[in-house]
């Protein structure tokens, strides 16, 4: 298992994810999360997710200029990601959702690795 200062990029923190089965890109929407793939559409509340990892990205030349990514797997073993602005640039949409999935204490199942 690398460590994750070792995982600085994200590039290759995506593609390691995308190896691992998180193939989806999703985006929060009206307080759920959705698929980006147009031909299979599909949305989630957010006790039907689980955040199973995330990584934080640091601004090289701004430390205000910071994102989060999360590894996310619903109840019906659809799995990808989602990333989210840090700090000043954060989208309120998808911090709330992420925040009520944190709350629901379904966050963090690392069973992926």
């Amino acid at each position: 298992m690398q460590d994750k200062e070792e995982e600085r990029s994200l590039v290759n923190v995506e593609n390691k994810l995308t190896k691992d089965g998180f193939t989806q890109d999703f985006k929060v929407t009206n307080g759920r999360l959705h698929t980006l793939d147009q031909n299979s559409s599909k949305s989630y509340a957010p006790d039907e997710v689980t955040i199973v990892d995330f990584y934080r990205f640091e601004g090289e030349s701004d430390p205000d200029d910071m994102s989060i990514l999360y590894a996310i797997e619903a109840t019906d073993g659809v799995r990808g990601t989602i990333s989210s602005a840090y700090g000043v640039y954060a989208d309120t949409d998808t911090d709330d959702f992420l925040k009520q999935v944190e709350d629901l204490g379904k966050n963090l199942d690392k069973s992926h690795k």
